[in-house]
């Protein structure tokens, strides 16, 4: 073989590298952009991200077939990573679990935390109440019925915990469901109404337009304590 033909052949193993090389890039480039464009689709860092999102939102099991029409995901890819957080949970022994219970999923206290839980309900009777309990107090008393839901959805964080007092203090009660979506709602009630000292619902101060701070219904609730 000569020299030239040598080198024709080096040529076109650089060639057909250099070919290769192309294609693996523009394989990457298309790979971050379908990535880009589905976690934009989605509207959450990853369907782990926002089935644990939604979860976190939930006041009744949302179904599997809710959770993939929310975030627009096969069913398929929505059970499986929905049963893959439920061991994950269970399996590091974390403070919650994700149960599977009428037909939905819902995260729930571990029951191992269970005295924890009710220790921490019990003595927060004598406590006086949080700027968050004051704002979903006051949520609930100018929205009622309201669902549990609705009252995350208006203060942007789970509010189980804080409902939980709420109606362990008896400031709140259950007061039937909403007709489509069957979730329990929540009003407020008569000794509610006693420790601000008003008889009925219409005297409670009008509601600000945006609802500033909070702080004049904060003093008259101060002294909540059981």
């Amino acid at each position: 073989m000569t020299q030239d033909a040598e080198m024709d052949d080096a040529n076109e193993v650089d060639a057909d590298t250099t070919d290769t090389d192309d294609v693996d890039t523009n394989n990457a480039d298309t790979d971050t952009v379908e990535a880009t464009t589905d976690s934009d689709a989605l509207g959450a860092p990853s369907l782990r991200a926002a089935v644990e999102a939604l979860l976190m939102l939930a006041d009744e099991p949302m179904s599997i077939m809710t959770l993939a029409e929310a975030t627009k995901t096969p069913v398929e890819a929505v059970e499986a990573t929905v049963r893959e957080l439920s061991e994950e949970y269970a399996d590091q022994g974390r403070g919650f679990d994700l149960r599977e219970v009428a037909g939905g999923w819902r995260y729930y206290t571990r029951a191992e935390c269970s005295p924890l839980v009710e220790r921490w309900v019990l003595d927060g009777q004598q406590a006086r109440l949080t700027q968050a309990s004051l704002e979903t107090l006051a949520v609930i008393a100018y929205q009622q019925p309201v669902s549990r839901g609705k009252v995350s959805a208006v203060r942007g964080v789970n509010v189980d915990g804080v409902i939980k007092t709420l109606t362990t203090r008896g400031l709140i009660e259950e007061t039937g469901q909403e007709g489509e979506s069957g979730a329990i709602l929540y009003r407020t009630t008569s000794y509610f109404l006693e420790r601000l000292g008003i008889s009925s619902l219409e005297e409670l101060p009008p509601l600000a337009e945006h609802l500033p701070d909070l702080g004049d219904l904060g003093e008259v609730l101060d002294s909540v304590g059981g």
